[in-house]
């Protein structure tokens, strides 16, 4: 389907495809109607103020530190709390607040399927800041290799249809996009987003320097906090059953074995077969595993299902881990690091540990 809007007597064609028709079409006629603009190479404004648009909680929350309280620099954030990423839509108001923004800010791997129909139903042309830039991203892991051929496939053609429009692809097929459970990770992220952000606007760079420099601190603080509990533990111990294949990065860096996740795949709205819960209710039994965790964004049913088949506890409500998304406000996942407390003590306590107390800087 083609969709042609006149703007000041030039005509311009955009392919849609048939979900994002007309949003694209109400944030253009907004976007004109508004006269906004953006320029890749000067992304903040002539009055030096600065529209962010962060793309998953996440990533609004590491940028949000960023900032800090910086005049003029404002965030829009798109995946609301415990929204999937993976099924997300975006609105009329989020394309016309993607198409007024000087910069986004993404989390990369693929992660976000959706953006690059939605920045061209936007018209967005600021700067992309890319927050898995020097991340090594983990690899398919066994069961995916069907799926990540699917999406070479799918990337390949793209490619040989969109060669200009090679600077908006963000996919990477096949990997793990659940970066950010890492938290050195995240500390590379938040120095991507800090550098990327100063690049964008020289007059707030001193401020995004400082508020970098404290947040870097906390995250070291809870890194180091998660290790000393995590070491702790008889690594024989440290087994983990999650919802869907969230917790990659996390179980690597802190030497816990991840048994298998209710949804093996990195997509959290896939659905298990028979035989690939009969086989995670087999490695559960097997392995000794004491609880099956739930994720906040994700109906625990099945989960519930597993861990009564295989006779141990399930984390679900209020007790379930913060992975695809963080939590609203009132929840005990609403920042990054309150989210990553949240899900180590929880670990611990499947675990029969009782966690130290928490710096101080940290609560």
């Amino acid at each position: 389907m083609v969709l042609t809007i006149i703007i000041n007597r030039r005509s311009v064609s955009i392919v849609k495809t048939p979900r994002l028709l007309l949003p694209a079409l109400a944030a253009s006629a907004a976007l004109v109607l508004a006269g906004c603009s953006t320029t890749a190479t000067n992304a903040a404004g002539s009055d030096g103020d600065l529209k962010v648009v962060a793309t998953t909680t996440q990533i609004a929350d590491l940028t949000r530190n960023i900032v800090g309280d910086a005049d003029g620099v404002t965030i829009t954030q798109l995946i609301q709390p415990n929204q999937s990423a993976h099924s997300y839509d975006p609105s009329v108001a989020d394309l016309t607040a993607l198409g007024a923004a000087d910069v986004l800010v993404i989390n990369g791997v693929g992660l976000e399927e959706w953006l690059d129909d939605a920045i061209e139903a936007s018209g967005f042309d600021g700067v992309t800041i890319d927050s898995d830039e020097g991340i090594t991203i983990q690899g398919v892991e066994a069961g995916h290799e069907e799926e990540a051929a699917h999406e070479d496939e799918a990337a390949q053609e793209e490619e040989a249809g969109h060669e200009d429009e090679a600077e908006h692809d963000h996919d990477h097929a096949g990997g793990n996009p659940h970066i950010w459970t890492d938290v050195k990770n995240a500390e590379a992220m938040v120095a991507t987003i800090a550098d990327g952000l100063a690049g964008a606007s020289t007059s707030h760079a001193a401020d995004f320097e400082a508020n970098e420099a404290v947040y870097t601190a906390q995250l070291a603080e809870l890194d180091g906090w998660i290790r000393e509990n995590v070491d702790a533990v008889p690594s024989s111990e440290r087994l983990l059953v999650s919802n869907h294949d969230a917790f990659g990065y996390f179980t690597a860096a802190y030497g816990i074995t991840y048994v298998g996740s209710v949804i093996p795949s990195f997509d959290d709205n896939a659905e298990p077969s028979a035989a690939e819960i009969d086989a995670l209710v087999a490695a559960v039994k097997t392995t000794g595993v004491k609880a099956v965790f739930s994720e906040a964004s994700i109906n625990p049913k099945a989960a519930d299902t597993i861990a009564a088949e295989a006779g141990v506890a399930v984390y679900s409500g209020d007790d379930a881990l913060y992975g695809d998304s963080l939590g609203p406000a009132d929840s005990a996942g609403a920042t990054y690091i309150a989210s990553q407390l949240h899900n180590v003590r929880l670990i611990l306590e499947s675990w029969g540990v009782t966690p130290s107390a928490v710096p101080a800087d940290l609560q």
